[in-house]
C-alpha cells in the first residue's frame, strides 16, 4: 500500500553566532515547508560551529536543557507551519553531564521527546568524549503525524546494531543528523575513500532492514579552514537506491517524496526479518570474541 510522506533536508554552513544559526535553520525549515515538506531534518549541532574540534572548557556554554529555548522556539514554527522538525542540538542535563541529543517536535509543535548520541568518538579535531556523556536513554522511535521515525546521530552511523533495534522498534524511515569532513590537507583519493564509505555504510542499513534511510551533514570550512565538512547529504530507499543526493560545498534545501509503503514490499521479497537466527546472536554482545 502506497504512503506518501516528503522529506525535507536542510544542509547549511554555520557560524560563531548561535541565535543567527537558529534563525537560519527557522528560515531553511521555513524554505522547506513552503516546498511541501511534512518531515524536516536538520544536521547535527546546526546552532553551533562543530566546536569539538578542540577541548576547550568554554564550549561548554554553549549548551542548553532539552527542552529548552531552541526547542520552544522550533515548537512554534512547526505548530505555525504544520511540520515535523528533527533538531539536533547540545544539551546540558546537569551541572557537569552534557549530552548530543536531537530533540523532535511534532507538526503541532508537541515536544515528542529526545534520543541522546549512544557512541561518541575521540579522534582527531573530533573530540566529542570530553563534552559529551554516551546516551543513556537507550534507541527510540517517534510516533510524528506523517510515519514513526528513528533517530540516530553521526558517529552511531557506523554501528548496524543501532540501526536494527532502532527499524525492530518500528521506525519506518531512519533519520542521521550528521557533522562530518575532510581535512583540507588530505589528497582527493582519501577523501572520496572517505564519504564513499559513509555513504555506503549508511544505504546498507536502508537494505539489510528495508527501510528509506536520510542522511543531513553540514556544509562549509570551519577549524581556520582546515576542515571542509563535505555535506554529500542524501536519502536512500529501502534498496538502497539513492533518491536525493546534495553538492560536498553548497548549502541546499530539498524536499524529496518516499513512498514508506516500499517497507512491506521489500521486506516481503527480500525477507532478511524473516530469516533472521536471534537464537545465534548472542555473541554480539561480547567486545571481542577471544576464545
Amino acid at each position: 500500500m502506497t504512503k506518501l510522506v516528503k522529506i525535507g533536508t536542510v544542509q547549511m554552513s554555520c557560524t560563531a553566532n548561535k541565535e543567527e544559526n537558529l534563525s537560519k535553520a527557522i528560515s531553511k525549515v521555513r524554505e522547506a515547508a513552503k516546498k511541501g515538506a511534512q518531515i524536516v531534518c536538520l544536521q547535527e549541532l546546526f546552532t553551533s560551529l562543530y566546536f569539538c574540534d578542540v577541548e576547550d572548557y568554554k564550549n561548554f556554554e554553549l549548551a542548553e536543557a532539552v527542552p529548552g529555548p531552541s526547542t520552544d522556539k522550533l515548537a512554534v514554527v512547526a505548530k505555525e507551519l504544520g511540520v515535523v522538525i528533527i533538531a539536533s542540538l547540545f544539551e546540558k542535563r546537569t551541572h557537569g553531564i552534557y549530552h548530543n541529543t536531537t530533540a523532535v517536535l511534532d507538526a503541532d509543535g508537541t515536544y515528542l521527546g529526545k534520543y541522546r548520541k549512544m557512541h561518541i568518538p575521540d579522534d582527531p579535531a573530533y573530540y566529542e568524549k570530553f563534552y559529551f556523556t554516551p546516551g543513556d536513554l537507550g534507541y527510540k522511535v517517534f510516533k510524528t503525524k506523517f510515519a514513526t521515525i528513528g533517530v540516530l546521530i553521526c558517529w552511531d552511523q557506523w554501528y548496524p546494531e543501532g540501526a536494527r533495534i532502532t527499524a525492530l522498534m518500528g521506525a519506518e524511515v531512519l533519520f542521521y543528523p550528521t557533522a562530518i569532513g575532510w581535512a583540507t590537507s588530505q589528497d582527493e583519493l582519501t577523501n572520496e575513500e572517505q564519504y564513499n564509505a559513509w555513504q555506503t555504510i549508511q544505504r546498507s542499513h536502508a537494505v539489510a532492514n528495508g527501510v528509506h534511510v536520510v542522511s543531513v551533514n553540514r556544509v562549509g570550512l570551519e577549524q581556520n579552514g582546515a576542515m571542509k565538512f563535505w555535506g554529500g547529504s542524501f536519502i536512500a530507499n529501502p534498496l538502497g537506491r539513492l533518491l536525493y543526493l546534495a553538492s560536498h560545498d553548497q548549502e541546499d534545501v530539498n524536499v524529496t517524496e518516499i513512498d514508506l509503503g516500499r517497507t512491506d514490499s521489500v521486506r516481503v521479497h527480500w525477507p532478511f526479518m524473516r530469516d533472521r537466527r536471534i537464537d545465534s546472536y548472542q555473541p554480539i554482545t561480547k567486545r571481542f570474541i577471544d576464545e
